[in-house]
């Protein structure tokens, strides 16, 4: 791997499209406010109704590395759920669930899935629309795979919709102490033993 390579983290933004290149009116990673080297692009993605980290390189080994399925790696979501999240859901999600994938069938691979108290996150703008008769709840789960709106479909397949989706953690890359749209730049050291790779 190159190492004058660059790396960076953000915590993209809801509705912040995971791209630099302009789509309508909608906001994009070139309106972050950081001055990003030209060859610099986001290995894998995040929806844009999806938040949280994000990590941007322009090292072509690690990109590979990262999105092809053979060399698995975690990536922990903080999900907050229309409803109460019971033990028999999680113990679901963490076994595996069914869920639709370009219009096929497809089992989740096991996945370790936890209720979790409410986490201290970037406040969303615009905020979840606040229910006081309606409860909601937290689940923190970690992937190893990444079907696309895999964590919406398996929530909604045990009966908790995802109302906030945030990608906490790839490995042990965390966004702790971040706020949204917040860039960090990490040297590669800093990356691959964050990634745990050698």
């Amino acid at each position: 791997m190159n190492p004058g390579s660059a790396y960076f983290l953000i915590y993209k933004p809801y509705l912040m499209l995971s791209q630099f290149s302009r789509e309508g009116d909608k906001q994009t990673l070139a309106d972050l406010d950081f001055d990003f080297p030209s060859d610099v692009y986001p290995v894998g993605r995040l929806d844009a109704d999806s938040e949280g980290l994000l990590l941007l390189t322009n090292d072509k080994q690690l990109n590979h590395r990262l999105l092809n399925p053979k060399f698995r790696h975690n990536r922990t979501y903080y999900v907050q759920l229309d409803g109460l999240l019971t033990a028999e859901a999680c113990r679901q999600l963490s076994e595996g669930v069914t869920i639709s994938v370009d219009s096929k069938s497809y089992n989740t691979l096991p996945a370790d899935a936890r209720i979790l108290i409410e986490p201290t996150l970037p406040e969303r703008n615009p905020p979840i629309r606040y229910r006081a008769s309606l409860p909601t709840s937290w689940l923190s789960i970690a992937l190893h795979e990444g079907k696309n709106r895999q964590v919406r479909k398996m929530t909604a397949a045990v009966g908790f919709p995802t109302l906030r989706l945030v990608r906490w953690a790839i490995e042990t890359l965390t966004a702790d102490g971040m706020i949204s749209g917040q860039v960090r730049e990490l040297s590669r050291a800093a990356v691959m033993s964050g990634l745990q790779l050698s």
